[in-house]
């Protein structure tokens, strides 16, 4: 048995980032509004230094995200950092599925300086949303119809074309996979969830989320978390009305709150993002330190597995050389 001395130093679960970026050969398929036919785990650079640095950060879980450049995005994958492994070792092979769906300015190209590709407002982003689901909803059905025929019946029917982009659609609308949502704006927060209710579904996370704190009851009732940053506003428009506070009220609110990086640098300070919610809310440490463990844990329905300490789940640990939320600690040891 190897024995390590953890005296003066701090213990805790690894931290957890619901929103990466990182270790991806390939990032945004933009060619089309739907792009659910692509896999984040098919482009898996287990090479990426920046893998190094998520441990040097106390990050042991993450996230791997479909960029937003479409309403309707690619699969996640969802990996632990284990430096030196082959992208396959990498990936949590028996997590849920999950997609990445996007809203706002980066899906109607705001800046961009040419496209012709539909959406161009942020109406045509919702029917997008109503188009793709309403097919998948008629495809499941004539598959549904299909294999409900008997051997001789299916004989004489002509067999439905299968269609990787509306089978994927398909387990969303029957509880198989689970949309992460690239969000801002409080109209089109309230509009997903309406449209994520008329097709019988819920919406799973709103990431980034800035203006959660407007409908964050709303957000309680229909049981969908936030995963935000902590205190990035301003950057682009429709960022102008976020504030610091948004991760309390909507943690006061009863949602469940974590905090994401999607960026390679703060992730490895996912730690400090944590501390920014005891000062602006008032939360306390303990709750503030899940926004960054076991609350992504539970987004990503891992909870049984990982975000806190408990015998029977995973030992991811790290070591502190002092409290996890200090601007002077360091990571001495991360273990996956």
């Amino acid at each position: 048995t190897r024995i390590v001395d953890g005296s003066s130093m701090h213990l805790t679960p690894g931290i957890i980032d619901e929103h990466s970026h990182i270790a991806l050969s390939g990032v945004n398929e933009g060619s089309q509004s739907n792009t659910a036919e692509v896999r984040m785990k098919d482009v898996i650079n287990s090479e990426d230094v920046n893998i190094y640095r998520q441990l040097a950060g106390g990050v042991t879980t993450s996230q791997l995200l479909h960029g937003s450049a479409n309403a309707i995005g690619g699969q996640s994958a969802i990996v632990k950092f284990r430096w030196g492994s082959s992208p396959e070792e990498m990936i949590t092979s028996d997590a849920d599925e999950y997609i990445k769906f996007a809203l706002g300015e980066n899906v109607k190209r705001s800046r961009a300086t040419s496209s012709t590709r539909f959406p161009d407002t942020r109406m045509g982003v919702e029917q997008v949303f109503v188009d793709h689901l309403d097919r998948a909803k008629e495809y499941a059905k004539n598959w549904t119809n299909y294999n409900s025929l008997s051997a001789r019946q299916k004989r004489s029917t002509v067999k439905p074309r299968f269609d990787e982009e509306l089978e994927t659609l398909w387990e969303i609308l029957r509880g198989d996979r689970f949309v992460s949502s690239h969000s801002y704006v409080q109209s089109e927060i309230n509009m997903l969830m309406k449209v994520a209710e008329r097709f019988g579904f819920r919406i799973n996370t709103f990431t980034h989320i800035l203006e959660g704190y407007k409908v964050a009851d709303k957000m309680a009732k229909h049981g969908v978390g936030g995963s935000t940053f902590s205190d990035w506003w301003g950057y682009k428009f429709e960022v102008n009305d976020a504030i610091p506070y948004n991760a309390s009220i909507m943690h006061n609110a009863g949602v469940t709150v974590a905090l994401n990086s999607d960026n390679s640098e703060l992730s490895r300070r996912l730690n400090l993002e944590a501390a920014k919610a005891v000062k602006y809310g008032g939360v306390s440490e303990e709750e503030a330190w899940k926004f960054v463990t076991l609350n992504p844990a539970k987004l990503l329905r891992l909870d049984d597995k990982v975000g806190s300490l408990k015998v029977g789940k995973d030992a991811d640990i790290v070591l502190w050389s002092g409290h996890p939320m200090s601007l002077y600690t360091k990571t001495e040891q991360t273990y996956i």
